[in-house]
């Protein structure tokens, strides 16, 4: 027993101490929330790149010290093993209370695990905030696109005025823009700025996108993607791809002309040059997010 004991120990790379009980609990416990139970014998050289992510992952939980740095932890491990071992460490987060520093390129992970989120761009910060607060009120295109699975549309389009005030109008794109004030957008009247809309904000049936102005995008669908709980449809139109996330049962067909409706409060505007946001009133789904406390 004592020999099982040490190996056990040994491969998450702990020094065993007159073989405390403690120490025994701690391993088995973290051994068995990672999927290592049955491997916790074998020596480093014996276990499979994602096994031996695992066991560095177990190496730091089994410490329970007060200030984690993961880097990417869950890279190399199949995707049901990285759910399950996700929401592991967020228990592991709830119960100890200790500040977890996480690095990931997914972005899953980090709207999921984050309480604050860091999104960089080139080694330079683009936003600190909230999950859903940086979700809903992107500072940039980057951001936009680098959160949302699909990315955030976006077009580049003239602004232009008109007498109830600024819009997009481009024949199969109309967005009427009621987040801004006209002073907001004056500094682009009759240039090219970029309009953004996320996936989930485009809808067949107009009454979907909810009271009050709307706007359309028309295209002719070429790719049609059934995930079983949804149906993304990509569609061409003459501003370039755009791509909505529509219900399971929808009806399009590769080469139909559809009709994708959003409110107007859905959208967004980016300055074409810097790619920054021009500030307006925020979305109703981030005035929501605010309100419940989620931001």
């Amino acid at each position: 027993m004592i020999e099982d004991r040490s190996q056990m120990t040994g491969s998450l790379g702990l020094v065993v101490i007159d073989h405390l009980p403690e120490i025994d609990r701690r391993v088995k416990e973290v051994g068995d929330l990672l999927g290592l139970g049955a491997l916790l014998a074998r020596k480093p050289s014996a276990l499979s790149g994602g096994q031996r992510q695992r066991v560095a992952l177990g190496r730091a939980m089994v410490r329970e010290p007060m200030v984690f740095l993961f880097d990417e932890p869950l890279s190399n491990l199949d995707a049901a093993l990285r759910v399950n071992t996700r929401n592991e460490l967020i228990k592991q987060h709830h119960r100890l209370g200790s500040t977890m520093i996480y690095v990931t390129h997914d972005q899953v992970e980090a709207m999921t695990m984050g309480t604050r989120i860091c999104v960089m761009n080139g080694g330079k910060v683009a936003q600190i905030g909230a999950p859903l607060d940086v979700y809903w009120e992107p500072a940039d295109t980057f951001v936009a696109r680098f959160l949302g699975s699909p990315p955030m549309n976006l077009f580049t389009a003239p602004l232009r005025g008109g007498p109830d005030g600024f819009l997009l109008d481009e024949g199969a794109f109309h967005a009427p823009l009621i987040r801004w004030s006209a002073a907001a957008l004056a500094p682009f009247a009759e240039r090219k700025i970029t309009f953004g809309v996320r996936a989930e904000d485009l809808h067949l049936d107009p009454a979907a996108a909810g009271e009050g102005l709307r706007g359309r995008i028309r295209g002719k669908a070429f790719a049609i993607e059934p995930l079983g709980a949804e149906t993304l449809v990509v569609l061409e139109t003459p501003l370039g791809e755009c791509t909505a996330r529509l219900p399971r049962n929808v009806r399009v067909r590769p080469g139909d002309e559809v009709d994708l409706a959003f409110a107007a409060s859905a959208a967004y505007l980016f300055d074409v040059e810097t790619g920054r946001a021009i500030p307006g009133e925020r979305t109703a789904q981030g005035a929501l997010a605010a309100a419940r406390g989620l931001q």
